[in-house]
């Protein structure tokens, strides 16, 4: 999941994930603080999660940290980047994952729909890492908090005693990584947005959203 741009008509938006599953799919589950594997290492599979979160990070030199993404269900990791896997993937949350072999998204022998639909999936990642990046680039820490929580409020929200709350398995630094802010900014920015009556911090896990509609307007630049 990277965070998109936020629109104010999700309706018009296609469904996330796609229709890869066969009789036969091979699946396997991961337990949380496993990875899936390390950047460098060659690609033999791809992986659609069906439930859980993973998280995916890259180390710079100096040992900076960048989170290049999380995968939530119906994400796809481990497309290749000359043969190779350019991020580490760990497990955030207990994960149960479809497997794709590699040669499914290089060639269309054999299923050219499954082909087809991960060369979409390939295609409409890159698309999202565009937006993110300009995300990166062009929205103050306060548009880009709220972006991340209104993607998340979308796609992953749960109904808890008639308000809408989001599960924060990250912490506060991976979300500072992913959002290129320090952890002490993200952490402001929360506590700003729940003295403004947009959210409520039920523990560090655990957000309540109580204006969705401010929330939205803050992630696209209108306070």
């Amino acid at each position: 999941m990277y965070v998109t741009i936020p629109t104010e008509h999700f309706e018009t938006l296609p469904p996330v994930g796609m229709p890869v599953r066969r009789p036969g799919t091979p699946e396997a589950t991961r337990n949380a603080g496993s990875y899936l594997f390390f950047e460098g290492d060659e690609v033999e599979w791809l992986y659609q999660v069906v439930s859980g979160v993973l998280r995916l990070t890259r180390l710079l030199e100096d040992g900076r940290r960048q989170v290049i993404a999380f995968g939530y269900p119906g994400d796809i990791v481990g497309f290749p980047s000359g043969g190779l896997h350019h991020t580490d993937c760990d497990v955030l949350v207990d994960a149960r994952l479809r497997v794709f072999r590699r040669s499914a998204l290089e060639s269309c022998v054999g299923n050219p729909e499954l082909h087809r639909q991960l060369l979409q999936a390939a295609l409409g990642e890159i698309s999202a890492m565009q937006d993110h990046f300009m995300m990166l680039g062009r929205k103050s820490a306060a548009e880009k908090l709220a972006s991340f929580l209104h993607v998340l409020f979308e796609r992953v929200g749960e109904e808890t005693d008639g308000k809408r709350q989001i599960m924060l398995p990250m912490s506060r630094s991976d979300i500072a990584d992913f959002l290129g802010l320090t952890t002490e900014t993200v952490s402001r920015t929360l506590t700003q947005m729940r003295k403004s009556g947009i959210i409520d911090i039920e523990d560090i896990y655990r957000v309540v959203v109580l204006r969705p509609d401010a929330l939205l307007r803050l992630s696209l630049g209108n306070r």
